[in-house]
């Protein structure tokens, strides 16, 4: 159950959330919208397309890598809504093209909005998930902004309590 209250004067902290296919992606969502709720921020959303490996025909690639970016532009415009209806604000959306840990890496050098980003644990045997260990092992170092990560376990009451 949602709460409706007014939120806080606008802080102008940014709480980004990298969209991926995974289940735990929804818990980070979920908590990043209810702390900028909460504390006057907003959230930010970036999808990564990660680059073709179709590469012996160019225009088959392009068109590839262009289907995958107006795939991610719609993802975003929908997980907008939900994040509008749950934050109570609009969020900044970005799609980059690369590796997700790089990329993730450049926009948050080059976005002095953001100031914290928002991970889920993975929920599998195989663990955290690439991002959380590449970003809390040898690339903790490169991040100039606090981590937070939400077990993906979570559910969406558990969150609220926590918020």
């Amino acid at each position: 159950m949602q709460e409706r209250r007014a939120p806080p004067k606008k802080t102008g902290r940014t709480f980004l959330v990298v969209v991926d296919d995974s289940e735990e992606m929804r818990a980070a969502l979920r908590y990043a919208c209810r702390r900028a709720f909460h504390t006057g921020g907003r959230v930010a959303l970036l999808r990564v397309v990660e680059p073709s490996e179709f590469q012996h025909f160019a225009a088959i690639g392009n068109l590839m890598r262009e289907e995958a970016r107006q795939d991610a532009e719609v993802l975003l415009q929908r997980m907008a809504t939900e994040v509008n209806g749950t934050s109570g604000e609009m969020p900044a959306l970005y799609v980059r093209e690369g590796i997700a840990r790089d990329e993730l890496l450049k926009l948050i050098h080059e976005e002095p909005s953001i100031s914290v980003l928002v991970l889920a644990a993975g929920t599998g045997p195989e663990g955290p998930g690439p991002l959380v260990s590449a970003l809390t092992g040898k690339y903790v170092n490169r991040l100039p902004v606090p981590v937070t990560i939400v077990p993906g376990t979570l559910t969406d009451d558990a969150i609220d309590e926590l918020t």
